[in-house]
């Protein structure tokens, strides 16, 4: 046997095995993964950080006088909005890059590894934070260019932030169910453009509800987008939240709640 082959045998043959890592360091593991895939394709972020960048500059412009009397009037009301927008239409990629491990096979690849089972997951949604916090970052320096100025302070803008990201975690837990039932990442993505962009313009997002018909106001009323903008303008403002940020911890509580059990039993069924 060539020396080769020898050392093969010893590396087969050897009683030590590779020390177990924790779920925690696992699960870390895979959000610098995720991270790494931002870095490797930034343009996979272009069109949904893009839509609210420009709609904040042209509805800032083009409607701020009509709206608000000004222009800088309407931007301390429309930016909170923008921001939440941004950061929820980011939530589909989370399905998106999930369905692609599932259609390319790296994620029967995962299966088979003596790791947490659900690390593959949890890391890919805890590597979206970082994807939120970078889109946040650009709608709000956009904000402060324009003329944005929360009267909450830098404590205001980080407590509204904090509320968009528990949000956008429970909502994550939906794309994350549909990455593994989908067929094809493309069909991930037309899902989501198809609900939450209609989701975030039947909101508060731009105008106030008051002034949209009847029938449409009673649907803002109850749409969790519009409850969540609400608290982060009065966040930002350095206005009490009240009601509405117990309504948005209380909805994405529940869509983690129901959507996190089915998401890992579909993970647990594939073949």
């Amino acid at each position: 046997m060539t020396s080769y082959g020898l050392a093969v045998r010893a590396a087969i043959d050897t009683d030590v095995q590779p020390r177990k890592r924790s779920a925690i360091a696992v699960s870390l593991t895979f959000a610098w993964r995720a991270m790494l895939k931002i870095k490797h394709v930034p343009e996979q972020l272009g069109d949904v950080i893009g839509i609210p960048l420009v709609f904040t500059v042209i509805f800032t412009y083009l409607f701020g006088g009509a709206l608000a009397g000004s222009p800088g009037e309407y931007l301390q009301f429309l930016l909170p909005g923008t921001l939440v927008m941004t950061v929820l239409l980011l939530t589909m990629y989370t399905g998106v890059a999930l369905n692609t491990d599932v259609t390319t096979g790296v994620s029967d690849r995962f299966r088979s590894l003596p790791i947490w089972r659900p690390a593959p997951i949890v890391g890919a949604l805890l590597g979206d934070v970082v994807r939120y916090l970078v889109a946040a970052g650009l709608v709000l320096g956009l904000g402060l260019i324009l003329g944005y100025r929360p009267d909450g302070g830098p404590v205001g803008v980080l407590a509204g932030l904090a509320l968009i990201l528990v949000f956008s975690f429970g909502l994550s837990w939906i794309w994350t169910l549909v990455g593994f039932l989908a067929r094809t990442p493309n069909s991930v993505l037309i899902g989501g453009v198809v609900v939450l962009f209609p989701l975030t313009m039947v909101s508060n997002v731009f105008v106030d509800p008051a002034t949209v018909p009847g029938w449409l106001e009673a649907f803002i009323d109850v749409n969790p987008v519009t409850h969540l903008v609400t608290g982060v303008r009065d966040l930002t403002a350095g206005v009490s939240p009240g009601i509405e940020v117990v309504w948005v911890l209380a909805t994405a509580a529940l869509l983690t709640a129901v959507f996190a059990p089915l998401t890992m039993r579909a993970y647990a069924a594939r073949k």
